[in-house]
């Protein structure tokens, strides 16, 4: 449904629109209503007489869209379709406003049945929509037929060239997977396994993508090792990792997909260490966000741990990897038709390449592209730092909507609360404040207080640290927690040789070395250590539990920090077995996506650790299925 918070903005932006609709000569008839094919969403038709050009979109169709993006809605609940009819009588007061539609809209009807009449009618009429416009150009027209025409549904300029499809292809393979990180790495494993021929195309230099700068951290309920009972850390299951994970996207996930990644985290942890030779600490954490220690961190301590496993399974299976090879675009023929191959632009030119079986997308996310962030979310200004890779530009996103993909959730933009303060980057000594929260460590501000429970989600704990005004905040540990968090003292060793840990005998001594008020951080971790004994932070109200340190004997530690732009978790539309959706609802063929470049999963904040276990079941179940397509 729609988020009730956004109703009474909605409804006033409508009203707005009913009052001056008049004004807009040509306009017969104006609609609101739900979407039968996707239940979540809502449609608002525009009926035009057949003088009026529509292909590039009305003045009213691009001020709704800019009045709904300014409320928050039109990513994820609400699209709009331009319709023009034939045959129609010449009278400019023959204006519908279908306010019944409108003043129902508060107990959601359902309209299915005149949906499908609707659907007759414009059958039977001389019509044309934006979308009939775009499918009659490419698929049913005589002119596109000849011509070979390349479907492209974002040409905004009238006057811009076709493209065309190529009228011969420079190779042809099975299965091509966009991406060389996480998701599709797994994607091509079990693509491999099952027979197809496989390549990875990455378009940068060095394989890995973020995936092999992650801070190498794995949600799962269990594993082989059995660490949590081993730890004597309490209990978890499959169905409490599913409930954090959509109470910690504000049930705006696709229940599904969460599903899918809580089910099938532990088995897909299992395969790499069994098949690709994964080693892990013996450490369990808790983090922000989650009700149990589920958090596994992998022996490297950063991405490469997870990534060379997943290489290894890969290549063993035949996948070919070609480094500087970059999409440039996605070849599909019409609406109804399956993926035909793809554009790329490498190291000896232009090529384009035939996929025989699916298309499989693990491009990951947008991060570093400042002017599509803010397109979908302003308020992430371009002074923020990101942790991301250069690469993490989204284009392989804006491809697939020109093909006709559905996406969701593009305004949901994560800060990571704990990056490097002057760089933005996820370092070592970045994962620390992340890991060590469920043992005890504590944040705090520049005066020396704490200023949110450190048990919160990420997005929780970064608009504290932004509300404060105050750059940076630091994370404080003893050296007690330090294993027990995953950590280890060669680590610790290096984030001081490196000035990024502080390290001090006392808690005086260490705010001296931060120039805070010592009188201060002493009281502030007096009082700490007393909730713990206690087993309860009247403060925060963070949980307290048994696994927790007091910070009593030293030595202490300090690492500054501060929020940049981390995770986009929108993206495109997939279904449960990973295959592409389109914008009216429909499996869109040999089309398959995973990782970070889909939206639904997470909802409108990942929980931290539930990034590798997404990517990697996602594209397990990406790859199963593309290798079972027909060529």
């Amino acid at each position: 449904m729609v988020n009730l918070n956004k109703e009474k903005e909605l409804r006033s932006f409508l009203d707005s629109v009913l009052k001056d609709i008049e004004e807009y000569r040509g306009l017969i008839k104006f609609e609101f209503y739900k979407n039968s094919l996707v239940p979540l969403d809502y449609i608002i038709h525009l009926y035009w007489k057949e003088n009026v050009n529509i292909n590039l979109g009305s003045p009213l169709f691009h001020y709704i869209i800019e009045g709904l993006q300014r409320i928050g809605l039109v990513n994820h609940t609400m699209w709009i379709e331009e319709i023009t009819i034939g045959n129609v009588r010449d009278d400019k007061n023959d204006v519908s406003k279908d306010t019944k539609n409108y003043t129902d809209f508060k107990n959601k009807i359902n309209r299915e049945e005149k949906m499908a009449k609707k659907d007759e009618i414009k059958d039977t009429l001389n019509t044309v929509t934006r979308r009939g416009f775009l499918k009659a150009g490419v698929s049913a027209g005589m002119l596109a037929a000849a011509t070979g025409l390349a479907l492209d549904l974002t040409k905004k300029d009238a006057e811009a060239a076709p493209r065309n499809l190529p009228k011969k292809w420079d190779e042809e393979i099975d299965v091509v997977v966009v991406g060389s990180g996480f998701a599709g790495l797994a994607a091509a494993a079990e693509a491999g396994k099952r027979g197809a021929k496989v390549v990875i195309l990455e378009k940068m230099p060095a394989y890995g993508g973020n995936s092999i700068i992650n801070g190498g951290v794995y949600a799962a309920w269990d594993s082989k090792l059995h660490l949590r009972q081993k730890l004597n850390l309490g209990i978890d299951s499959p169905k409490q990792h599913f409930d954090d994970t959509l109470k910690g996207g504000d049930y705006y996930n696709i229940p599904s997909l969460v599903k899918n990644l809580t089910e099938g985290s532990a088995d897909a942890l299992n395969w790499m260490i069994e098949e690709g030779g994964c080693k892990l600490r013996e450490a369990l954490t808790r983090a922000g966000g989650h009700s149990a220690y589920r958090t596994h961190t992998v022996a490297e301590g950063v991405g490469r741990g997870f990534t060379e496993p997943l290489r290894k399974i890969a290549e063993k299976y035949g996948t070919k990897i070609r480094l500087n090879n970059e999409i440039t675009w996605i070849w599909r023929k019409d609406t109804e038709g399956p993926v035909l191959g793809v554009e790329v632009k490498t190291p000896k030119g232009k090529r384009n390449i035939k996929i025989k079986k699916a298309l499989i997308l693990a491009s990951g996310g947008f991060s570093r592209d400042i002017k599509m962030r803010q397109a979908y979310n302003p308020s992430i200004v371009p002074e923020y730092n990101s942790t991301n890779h250069p690469g993490a530009t989204g284009e392989c996103i804006r491809f697939a909507q020109a093909i006709g993909a559905d996406t969701l959730h593009l305004a949901f933009i994560q800060l990571y609360p704990f990056a490097e303060p002057e760089t933005g980057i996820l370092d070592n000594p970045a994962v620390y404040p992340f890991n060590g929260v469920g043992y005890g460590l504590i944040y705090v501000d520049k005066n020396g207080k704490r200023f949110v429970n450190e048990l919160e989600r990420r997005d929780v704990c970064a608009m504290a640290q932004i509300k404060l005004g105050q750059k940076p905040t630091y994370s404080i540990f003893n050296e007690e927690m330090v294993t027990k968090m995953g950590g280890t003292m060669e680590e610790i060793e290096k984030g001081i040789a490196k000035g990024r840990f502080i390290k001090a005998n006392t808690i005086e001594e260490l705010a001296q070395k931060l120039k805070m008020p010592v009188n201060n951080l002493v009281e502030t971790v007096k009082k700490y250590n007393q909730y713990i004994k206690d087993g309860k932070d009247p403060e925060f109200n963070k949980p307290i539990t048994k696994a927790m340190i007091p910070l009593e004997k030293g030595p202490f530690y300090a690492v500054a920090q501060w929020p940049a732009v981390h995770h986009t978790m929108g993206g495109i539309r997939i279904n449960e077995k990973a295959q592409v959706i389109d914008i009216w609802g429909k499996v869109i063929p040999k089309f398959y996506a995973a990782g970070e470049v889909t939206g639904g999963v997470h909802g409108s904040n990942r929980l931290g650790s539930n990034a590798i276990p997404d990517c990697v079941v996602h594209g397990r179940i990406a790859g199963i299925n593309a290798a079972q397509e027909k060529a």
